[in-house]
């Protein structure tokens, strides 16, 4: 679904991602990561009724997505995002892995990043890390190995820039030799109420630094210093997908698919190679043109 072609509320996103579940031709799998891929093709839309539909329906095309990949692949990769509808999603997803009809993942070859982090101690419930941990990853068999948790400031690390620069370091061991980044098959992201995605916000230095992982200071939003993928490491995953719920981020959601600058609205720069998904509620969506 194109932007502006809004689905009715409802429609659930499952449905609506059915047709896209399969990988690319191998030659398209072969092109550099982060390449144009995604050039000349515009967002899907999808409306639900509100945000229980919406995490609902999420999960379980997150868990379609990730069974695909492995289909194709033998693993799958998926980056996770904080806030309310994103840790919703992690607990419905939760909830699928145990239901035999769903034992369609093979958890222990999921590869699991995250697309930002508060700088600060790894207990603390700030943390994106403790949130997904509670809300999926303690519930499913993943393997320890697989999962790449950006460093807490009590890691070893004193400064912000040290942290993104290891963390760096583990996004290109991991994607192998001459890649600076793996294969993220998912990138899931919130958005802020003035547009901001992971911790990029309007007009900050990040919005514009080209490294994959960016140190953050100074965010408007507490806490002020965290660690960010930048928008070249989320270009260059696969998919990208929005998830946003609430009437307080109709005018972002709005402006971002009228073509608002990156630096304007961080959420307008996020778009994956082979699809960008904007999975809304109602009240998300409730400036969007209607047809």
């Amino acid at each position: 679904m194109s932007q502006g072609d809004q689905a009715s509320p409802g429609e659930h996103v499952a449905e609506a991602l059915a047709e896209q579940r399969k990988d690319p031709p191998a030659s398209h799998r072969s092109q550099a990561r982060g390449g144009p891929l995604q050039e000349g093709r515009t967002p899907d839309v999808v409306v639900e009724p509100d945000a229980d539909h919406l995490a609902r329906s999420v999960a379980a095309a997150l868990v379609a997505r990730l069974a695909a990949a492995q289909a194709v692949h033998g693993t799958a990769s998926v980056v996770l995002t904080g806030g309310g509808v994103g840790t919703a999603v992690l607990e419905r997803v939760a909830d699928l892995a145990e239901e035999p009809e769903h034992f369609v993942v093979d958890w222990s070859a999921v590869e699991v990043w995250w697309g930002d982090e508060r700088f600060v101690p790894v207990d603390d419930p700030e943390r994106n890390e403790l949130a997904a941990r509670q809300a999926l990853l303690r519930r499913v068999g993943l393997d320890p190995e697989r999962v790449h948790p950006i460093p807490s400031s009590d890691a070893g690390f004193d400064e912000p820039e040290e942290a993104a620069a290891w963390y760096a370091g583990q996004l290109a061991a991991v994607a192998g030799e001459g890649e600076t980044l793996p294969r993220f098959d998912v990138l899931l992201l919130g958005m802020g109420p003035e547009g901001h995605v992971a911790s990029i916000f309007p007009d900050s230095p990040a919005a514009s630094d080209e490294r994959p992982v960016v140190a953050v200071r100074n965010c408007p939003k507490p806490p002020p210093t965290r660690v960010s993928l930048g928008f070249s490491a989320i270009r260059s995953a696969e998919e990208v997908w929005l998830l946003v719920s609430g009437e307080a981020k109709a005018e972002a959601v709005a402006r971002a698919l009228e073509g608002a600058s990156p630096q304007e609205i961080p959420a307008a720069g996020a778009r994956g190679r082979r699809a960008t998904r904007w999975l809304l509620d109602a009240g998300a969506a409730s400036r969007l043109p209607r047809e």
